[in-house]
């Protein structure tokens, strides 16, 4: 007899456009005992939903957030309420008053290239052509989209909610959430002030409400409410007669970056948004909780008036109008402009979607979906994930600077490397007043300062052979850093590896834990290191890890962030401890042809142990932990001690290595050095969407081990392959897209210039056909192809054996 499986119960806590698309994309996969509670009235309960502007543009330097906004355009394009439009397909055009914003507007175009969305730069006159009230004067040029669009939010939310219902969901409002019911470590329901719920799984969706959900089960929700400006004129004779009433617009949706406003017309009037003004924070538990609309507060018109007049100047048509209404509505912003999703870190079934713009919505919510029912998004989330902070990160001021940040900058001009500017230094390690005498030039990563390179290596005579570049990739580089890079082929360097996450697994099942959680077999000896990799059922590269068996029951893992941490806690049985030990650690690689000679005259331990392999030794006066591994394909250790000995660590290597050349070294060098390797970087260069067969990295799975490991077998979509770019001057930066001919083929992931094989370097995911050493194709670099061909990997260094000396 088949057993009969129970349907989950969930409560989705917000019925906006993110629960409501939720309680669809649940409903649609055979989750259809779903209960839906909103404080305020259906199907406008008074969010950010109900007042949204509703542009949805795919552009995004995140390929995952432009992949949800391309899903939410296709969605809301097939929907509508009793005969009326959900999405308008109006298309945007970004456009360009400025040299530098052209040039942006064509990394933005890469952009969606690289993602398969159709979007073309323009010159002035036919960027001008595309919109009743610009004039090609005024602009240099523009970027139009013709996929996006305005999405009609609160008639969004209604046609998702009826699909839903009709599949069996119930929709309730006036449930304000007052308790979260657990038993066990798990949810078992909510209670609402007239109302108990039961369930087993509950998605908050709550919004600009979420830091306040949130804090009923004691979960700190990283985000910030922040009022927006947004204005409607009074009608333009320009626009008289243009747009049916139906449709509202027909112009693409506006935006003028250069001044942090769009425009989005309302039939014959233009509706204004505007980011320059300054952060307005908001307290959730301020807002009025009983009014139809708590999100819309009172306009503030001195705040208003730069933007309005930035907005005649772009369009003189306004001259003629004046404001007719404007509020300042509030919306969700966190520290990085990513959303939250994921689970509970201590609370099993209560899930999280929040800090979701509608531009994003129906992606998320499938996302979320797919999470719930199959285990693992189709997308690659780990840069969406709740738990991706530290608890620093966490704290109510870190989140408020940073996302008040993030608000100010939401429309600039933004280099991947350029670090944010405070609260810092936040996170420094043992050796950080070292680094400082010596000039580092730090840039920021979860908190930390990571020296990028040294000032005091200026005067390295590398420096004179390390070739220039174009302006965009000298920015946050120097050729310092390609003097460090020499130097550690050439000498010895010392990196600072204390950010990278170091977790300590202990107790009796920690090796049997270990063994069935990862690819590999970490099942070896005392002092074996073993590279592997977790993966999804599907044989998704979820991250890589360096498992060291330090006894029979104890192991450090080097993992990749918070996000890992919090996997490994989740699915640890009780017979095992996980302890996160990274800021009660540090650690520095000693490496280059040298290192021995280095490190021999501090020690009387025997340095002759095997690649991949770890002892126990003293480093002067310091015990330490040693592993016998290198992330830049050079002779040379991990050393690892306690943070309170990190100072005199680094003094004794320091003051050895005078003999030898030795230097300090940064993230840029390594970084050059590990793609001369081919070494990986999880989450940047392979995530849960591909497999270690497509990535490159099918040695760190044994066969028959791991769920995932049938993957092995299957053909690959596609491989990541190193391009070496013809000229040396080009160097990208990443998320490129490349071409074979005139056809879009794949997308760069890590670059950097190879100093020790003088060539540029790109990485970049291609079809397999394409994948081949040899292969001609381009990239497309601030709108030229640069021409390039693809290499057999490693490219230094083929044999390893510089590391096996």
């Amino acid at each position: 007899m088949t057993p009969v499986v129970r349907i989950p119960r969930v409560v989705v806590i917000g019925s906006g456009v993110v629960g409501a698309a939720v309680a669809d994309e649940l409903t649609e996969r055979g989750w259809t005992d779903v209960t839906v509670l909103d404080r305020g009235a259906l199907f406008l309960p008074g969010g950010s939903s109900s007042h949204a502007p509703g542009l949805v543009f795919q552009a995004n330097p995140s390929r995952t957030m432009a992949r949800f906004a391309a899903y939410t355009v296709e969605k809301l394009s097939g929907l509508d309420v009793d005969g009326k439009w959900c999405f308008n397909p109006v298309g945007g055009l970004e456009v360009a008053t400025t040299p530098e914003r052209i040039d942006e507007l064509h990394r933005r175009h890469g952009f969606l290239t690289s993602v398969g969305v159709e979007s073309t730069v323009l010159g002035a006159s036919d960027a001008a052509a595309l919109h009743p009230l610009l004039g090609e004067e005024k602009i240099l040029g523009g970027l139009h989209i013709p996929s996006d669009g305005l999405a009609k939010a609160p008639r969004a939310v209604e046609a998702q909610a009826r699909r839903a219902i009709s599949r069996g969901a119930r929709f309730l409002g006036g449930q304000r959430v007052v308790e979260v019911l657990r038993a066990q470590g798990r949810v078992t329901g909510v209670r609402t002030e007239t109302d108990e719920f039961g369930a087993d799984v509950v998605v908050q969706c709550s919004g600009f409400w979420g830091p306040l959900t949130g804090a009923l089960v004691g979960l700190p929700t990283p985000l910030l409410p922040m009022a927006h400006q947004y204005v409607t004129t009074t009608p333009l004779p320009d626009l008289a007669g243009r747009n049916d009433p139906v449709r509202e617009a027909s112009a693409p949706i506006l935006r003028h970056q250069d001044r942090d406003l769009y425009f989005r017309e309302h039939g014959d009037r233009i509706g204004i948004g505007s980011y320059a003004h300054r952060p307005m924070p908001v307290d959730p538990a301020d807002l009025p909780a009983h009014t139809s609309m708590p999100s819309s507060l009172d306009f503030t018109p001195e705040d208003f008036a730069p933007s309005w007049d930035d907005a005649r100047a772009l369009l003189p048509a306004l001259h003629g109008t004046e404001i007719a209404d404007g509020f300042n509505g509030v919306f969700s912003f966190t520290a990085d402009g990513m959303p939250l999703l994921g689970e509970h870190p201590d609370l099993r079934g209560y899930w999280v979607a929040e800090a979701v713009w509608v531009t994003h919505s129906c992606g998320v919510a499938r996302a979320m979906a797919q999470w719930l029912v199959d285990g693992h998004p189709e997308f690659d989330v780990h840069g969406c994930d709740l738990n991706r902070f530290t608890e620093a990160q966490r704290s109510p001021a870190y989140v408020a600077e940073r996302s008040a940040r993030n608000f100010v900058e939401v429309y600039d001009i933004l280099h991947p490397l350029d670090p944010p500017a405070s609260p810092r230094p936040l996170r420094v390690s043992p050796f950080h007043a070292r680094q400082v005498e010596l000039g580092a030039v730090f840039g920021e990563a979860a908190g930390w300062e990571r020296p990028l390179w040294f000032e005091a290596n200026a005067t390295l005579p590398e420096v004179g052979r390390i070739p220039g570049r174009g302006e965009w990739a000298s920015r946050w580089w120097s050729p310092i850093a390609g003097a460090e890079a020499l130097a550690t082929r050439e000498r010895v360097a010392l990196y600072d590896m204390t950010p990278l996450t170091r977790v300590e697994v202990s107790g009796p099942g920690a090796c049997s834990f270990l063994q069935g959680l990862t690819s590999g077999d970490v099942d070896k000896s005392v002092g074996a290191v073993v590279y592997t990799l977790m993966l999804t059922e599907a044989g998704g590269v979820l991250s890589d890890l360096t498992v060291t068996r330090l006894a029979e029951d104890r192991f450090q893992v080097g993992a990749n962030g918070e996000v890992d941490v919090d996997r490994l806690r989740r699915l640890a049985p009780a017979d095992v401890h996980v302890a996160d030990v990274t800021a009660g650690t540090c650690c520095l690689g000693l490496w280059g042809p040298r290192a021995r000679d280095v490190l021999a005259a501090l020690t009387d331990s025997d340095l002759r142990f095997g690649y991949f392999r770890s002892r126990r030794i003293t480093v002067g006066a310091v015990p330490v932990t040693a592993l016998r591994v290198s992330y830049v394909g050079e002779l040379g250790w991990e050393l690892y001690t306690t943070a309170d000995l990190g100072l005199a660590l680094w003094d004794a290597l320091w003051a050895a290595g005078q003999e030898h050349g030795i230097i300090a070294a940064g993230r840029s060098a390594l970084t050059s050095l590990r793609l001369e390797k081919g070494y990986r970087a999880s989450g940047v260069d392979m995530s849960s969407e591909d497999t270690p067969s497509e990535a490159g990295i099918e040695f760190a799975v044994k066969p028959g081990t791991y769920v995932g490991s049938a993957s092995i077998g299957a053909p690959p979509r596609r491989k990541l392959v190193p391009v070496l770019l013809d000229d040396p001057q080009h160097v990208v930066m990443g998320a490129e897209p490349v071409y074979s001919g005139d056809v879009p083929v794949g997308y760069v992931t890590s670059a950097a210039y190879g100093y020790s094989i003088d060539a540029s370097i790109a990485y970049a995911w291609l079809p397999p056909a394409l994948a081949e050493p040899g292969t001609a194709v381009q990239i497309e670099y601030f709108g030229e192809r640069l021409p390039g061909v693809t290499a057999a990997e490693p490219l230094f260094d083929p044999e390893g054996k510089r590391l096996r000396t």
